[in-house]
């Protein structure tokens, strides 16, 4: 059986999806929500909106003859960020439950279905 490489997870499944709305838990965006753009499970890296942006340097190309200065947003991991419950605002942890022969995700702090 071949062991997995340094740094490498067992899951590669996400708590958060694309389109979710997340509140930062840690770091210097602590307490920011946004919503969510981009996940990668590979990585544990999720992409919020408004959070977490860097100036980029840019040279002029065919694309953007000006060059310059790019605002851009960078990846989290995804341990930072916790999704925001329906009912309250604040950050929950999520459950799976089966509601009428189907599952979806349910925000463990006020039950409320998410999905």
């Amino acid at each position: 059986m071949a062991r997995k490489a340094a740094g490498e997870h067992h899951s590669n499944k996400l708590h958060v999806r694309k389109g979710d709305t997340v509140v930062v838990l840690s770091g210097k965006h602590k307490g920011a929500t946004g919503k969510v753009l981009e996940t990668s499970p590979r990585d544990h890296k999720v992409l919020v909106e408004g959070v977490n942006t860097v100036i980029k340097h840019v040279k002029p190309s065919f694309a953007n003859p000006e060059g310059g200065r790019v605002e851009k947003e960078i990846a989290l991991h995804a341990s930072k960020v916790a999704l925001v419950d329906p009912e309250t605002g604040k950050a929950t942890r999520v459950r799976k439950q089966i509601v009428d022969g189907r599952k979806v995700r349910v925000a463990a702090a006020s039950g409320k279905v998410i999905d």
